[in-house]
């Protein structure tokens, strides 16, 4: 039997893309996987993520890794639409590239919302083709299917490498890109204005909104 994993890196961030990522397995290979270390992204070091995923990418029938730019979840959020229902449309995209000339495959999503059944039913309008597919959604999923565990290595070393591509242009300071590492809301502080023109931040994000207001409070307290 052929499973689809799907699975997202990089949705909290305030700084860079978000990651989606799907990966093709055969059933047959999920115990190799398995022994090999394959497990949640979040659970291993980055140097064996790396490892992993050549690995992954060697070993699966496919894969499919889709990109949601700041830019793109600053319009949804302004749309109206919620970062849940982008990852449903990014997460539609990666299944609808991998499902060509398959028969029967089961798709096993890690759901980001707490209501499973409705997003999953806004997750089939976006298919293009549901005639062979069994859809899945879960919570945790990236820990309970082997599957889902590799898409969220294959996501997650891909949002490392572009935010190694973020620190070759911009410095090292720019951090790991979340709202919570200091080194991040720094940056923002100090470079939200020369910076904010290049498509890397969420402007949306309320800590990009602190940032900017706490970088004009210090330009008033120095006059």
């Amino acid at each position: 039997m052929l499973i689809l994993g799907i699975d997202d890196a990089g949705r909290g961030p305030v700084v860079g893309p978000m990651i989606l990522a799907g990966c093709l397995i055969d059933s047959k290979i999920e115990g190799e996987l398995k022994k090999l270390g394959v497990k949640d992204s979040k659970q291993l070091t980055q140097k064996r993520r790396e490892f992993l995923c050549e690995k992954i990418k060697e070993m699966a029938e496919t894969f499919e890794i889709v990109l949601a730019y700041p830019e793109e979840i600053d319009s949804t959020n302004k749309a109206g639409t919620n970062l849940n229902a982008l990852e449903a449309i990014k997460m539609a995209e990666v299944i609808n590239r991998i499902n060509k000339g398959y028969d029967k495959i089961r798709v096993v999503v890690d759901c980001p919302s707490v209501g499973i059944e409705k997003w999953k039913d806004f997750l089939k309008t976006k298919i293009d083709n549901l005639s062979n597919l069994e859809v899945v959604c879960e919570h945790r999923a990236d820990v309970n299917h082997v599957a889902v565990s590799a898409a969220s290595i294959l996501a997650k070393c891909t949002r490392e490498t572009e935010m190694a591509k973020l620190k070759e242009q911009y410095g090292n300071d720019i951090g790991s890109g979340y709202c919570s590492d200091p080194l991040t809301t720094k940056f923002l502080e100090k470079h939200n204005q020369v910076y904010g023109d290049k498509g890397i931040f969420r402007k949306t994000w309320s800590t990009w909104k602190d940032a900017c207001s706490a970088s004009e409070q210090k330009k008033l307290f120095f006059f």
